[in-house]
């Protein structure tokens, strides 16, 4: 199994297109935290993308794409020396989900924006696997295929055929798999830790894949630096630096994640769920999973059906 796309798999990624900003002149829009994947893209004009410090302003050309993860605040805006508006104050004013700001005559910004919705039961795994942001300057391959793929599910939602949602689950998969891969995350070092960032490593990709590929394996550390040629002590450093957890913690996690997955679908017994994603019994995969999860696997799967 391919790591990325058993992400994807697991996290099933809708799209909203729900409005954007029409600027003019001089403006700002600011955006209150929480803990959304936004996605962006600059038709025309260009912009600043600022975040509280240390992390440095990103400059949007028109074409342009962005996907951020909105953990803290932030802002679009022409000049990092205007007061933004507060973007929820405006739509709840206009009841309009477009904002339109500025005044007088100067450049004319568009910038269309949207939400990225996944299934809850591993929604926890943006924040540990994904970057928090990813930009895709305009002159990218990925940022024309993106916007086609937009475009595309943008002309489903519009005039809905037979198949439609299937159609448009596919295209907001590709969306975010093309998002992902096309290797244009933040500068900043944090930003750069995770799936995608293990993936693009040689060293942690290999061993990524060995893990997803048979998840109930008995993996060991030493095993895993063989397979990747390098020593154990290398290895491990490596993955941490790099994955942002150490081995044996990630592969605990996914294997939970695939465990939700499985409780969530609600088609399997407790007791073959732990077999498959690699524990000798039910027990030991109860205590993992509780540690981790804060409710015993039953009692998540009941509060999911509730």
């Amino acid at each position: 199994m391919d790591p990325l796309l058993d992400l994807i798999n697991l996290l099933r990624p809708r799209a909203t297109l729900w409005g954007g900003i029409d600027g003019v002149g001089r403006w700002g829009v600011s955006f209150r935290p929480r803990n959304d994947l936004l996605f962006c893209w600059l038709e025309q004009g260009e912009c600043l993308l600022t975040q509280p410090s240390p992390l440095p302003p990103i400059r949007l050309a028109p074409s342009d794409f962005l996907l951020i993860r909105a953990t803290v605040p932030f802002a679009l805006t022409t000049d990092a020396a205007i007061e933004p508006t507060d973007s929820e104050t405006v739509t709840a004013a206009t009841n309009d989900p477009r904002i339109r700001i500025g005044s007088g005559g100067g450049p004319i910004s568009t910038l269309h924006a949207g939400k990225f919705v996944f299934d809850s039961a591993n929604e926890e795994l943006l924040v540990e696997l994904l970057p928090s942001l990813v930009h895709i300057p305009a002159g990218q391959t990925s940022s024309s295929r993106v916007r086609a793929l937009l475009t595309m599910n943008e002309d489903e939602s519009r005039c809905p055929r037979p198949g439609g949602d299937y159609v448009v689950g596919r295209l907001m998969e590709l969306v975010l798999v093309e998002i992902l891969r096309s290797g244009a995350t933040g500068e900043i070092s944090q930003q750069r830790r995770g799936l995608v960032a293990g993936l693009r490593d040689p060293v942690t990709a290999r061993s990524l894949s060995a893990m997803h590929a048979d998840i109930a394996h008995d993996w060991t550390v030493s095993a895993l630096a063989r397979l990747c040629g390098v020593s154990r002590s290398k290895f491990a450093t490596r993955f941490r630096k790099t994955v942002g957890l150490a081995p044996i913690e990630y592969l605990q996690r996914w294997r939970i994640a695939r465990a939700k997955d499985e409780l969530r679908l609600g088609s399997k017994s407790v007791g073959e769920i732990a077999l498959a994603v690699g524990f000798q019994s039910s027990s030991a995969f109860s205590t993992a999973f509780t540690r981790i999860v804060g409710s015993s696997p039953r009692h998540f799967a009941s509060s999911l059906r509730a």
